[in-house]
């Protein structure tokens, strides 16, 4: 049977299907009619919503709403042509400066989505006789990243420096680190101070996905960096998607001066597309403005992770993970036991994935629970009364 990332041919497609279904691994589209938020319709049923990463709750925030139909009247609804042509706006170009500024480095580059930041920057930085260095489980753009640009990949088992160093030792050309900040499915943080003393020992490139973690952790937001005392060097590459906190779309690289004008010239997923709108770029500005002002945000989401986790730590078949996090999965381990377990919360009106292989390792299935500021506390209790009436076995 073929597994996630094998070629298949059309004559395969059928086998393929069935396998996946009969592993319990078939996805399936839901659809939402109405905004993003806590309570949601989804397939014309009301669900209270665990699964989003609007960690903020600002992609229904009327200030951006508002900041939007600026852009739209002052400046149109499609960029028309990728930056370098004629597609890079006023609002792009201001919101690069203030997000650069907000991090206290040189510069910041957009991209249109998080996954083409990725494959940008790896791209750009490294190829062919270089080697990439990465995190087991780095999000699945990553992955794709380094694979895609030619380099040597070498992926070291998660979190283990030692590890890491060992490989590091060993690889040929120029030495890429790249990993998640906050790991997507775990919820758990890069271990950063070994990382950045590994990429100054081996004078080597970190490229970290801040992608749940801006807006989250930090002062002002400013990611899992700061969350831990560290101030980034210049070898360091940091990635931010304006998808998840920021409430909009698209994402961007940030950095010092030299790297950032690589990417200008050699990042294929920023030279061969259109530019975002103009206008989105305007509601991500608004964001940016909240984010940092409204750290009454960030306060009512450690306080629902304190309250969860204590919460859950009595409930029983469900292992609590360690994250400090808005991501709380709850391990299960068997597929088809999570999807049970994902319905009978959907029956009672909860929307909580079930999270299953190849996105986690085999026999990791899980609940992946994600909290947002605007959860109040009866939507807490009710996820946790939810949670402790779940039956004991499949």
């Amino acid at each position: 049977m073929a597994i996630e990332g094998d070629a298949i041919t059309k004559h395969d497609w059928t086998q393929w299907l069935a396998g996946r279904a009969e592993d319990g691994l078939i996805r399936r589209l839901k659809v939402a009619d109405s905004p993003q938020g806590p309570r949601m319709r989804i397939d014309g049923e009301q669900r209270l919503v665990f699964c989003s990463n609007d960690y903020l709750g600002l992609a229904d925030d009327p200030r951006l709403a508002e900041a939007m139909h600026r852009g739209i009247d002052d400046y149109g609804v499609g960029a028309g042509a990728a930056h370098l042509i004629n597609g890079h706006f006023t609002p792009h170009q201001r919101l690069e400066e203030e997000l650069a500024e907000w991090l206290g480095v040189d510069a910041a580059r957009l991209f249109s989505t998080g996954y083409m930041a990725n494959l940008g920057v790896v791209g750009a930085l490294v190829g062919r006789g270089d080697t990439v260095l990465a995190d087991r489980l780095n999000h699945a753009s990553l992955v794709d990243a380094a694979q895609l640009s030619g380099a040597r990949l070498s992926r070291y088992r998660h979190g283990d420096m030692a590890d890491l160093e060992r490989r590091l030792a060993a690889a040929r050309g120029e030495r890429l680190i790249l990993t998640d900040g906050v790991f997507s499915m775990d919820g758990d943080i890069a271990p950063l101070a070994e990382l950045v003393e590994l990429a100054e020992r081996f004078d080597a490139w970190l490229v970290v996905d801040e992608a749940h973690a801006f807006g989250v952790l930090g002062h002002q937001g400013r990611g899992s960096f700061e969350a831990v005392g560290i101030v980034p060097g210049e070898r360091v590459l940091r990635v931010g998607t304006l998808g998840k906190a920021f409430g909009t779309a698209g994402a961007f690289v940030a950095g010092a001066a030299q790297p950032l004008e690589v990417l200008l010239q050699r990042a294929r997923t920023y030279l061969f597309t259109t530019a975002q709108p103009p206008a989105v770029a305007e509601a991500s500005r608004a964001a940016l403005s909240v984010v940092r002002e409204e750290d009454w945000r960030r306060r009512r989401l450690r306080a629902l992770i304190r309250a969860f986790r204590e919460g859950a730590a009595s409930l029983s078949g469900l292992e609590t993970m360690p994250s400090s996090t808005p991501i709380q999965p709850l391990r299960v381990g068997d597929s088809d036991r999570a999807l049970f377990l994902a319905e009978r919360l959907a029956q009672r009106g909860l929307m909580v994935p079930a999270i299953r292989p190849p996105t986690v390792p085999r026999g990791s299935a899980r609940l992946r629970i994600t909290l947002s500021a605007v959860h109040d506390d009866a939507d807490l209790a009710q996820l946790l009364d939810a949670l402790a009436s779940l039956p004991a076995g499949g």
